[in-house]
């Protein structure tokens, strides 16, 4: 699930993300970002989120840990 962080990246406008990144911490953050997420993770891993569900989410690991839970 690597390449969900080059997505985030692209959407965040920055050159890389980590695990341990904080969403709210990035120059980019905001409403319409966290729509473009949302729809990245419905179009790509085939799961619907809602924006609360994303702003429970503290760190990029946080998503990713969600995302895996639901692949089983």
């Amino acid at each position: 699930m690597t390449d969900i962080n080059e997505k985030l990246a692209e959407i965040l406008e920055v050159d890389t993300v980590n695990d341990s990144d904080v969403f709210t911490q990035f120059d980019e953050w905001d409403s319409l970002t966290s729509l473009s997420i949302i729809a990245m993770v419905d179009a790509n891993y085939n799961t619907n989120i809602s924006a609360e569900q994303l702003l429970s989410f503290t760190t990029v690991g946080d998503l990713k840990n969600y995302l895996n839970s639901k692949k089983s």
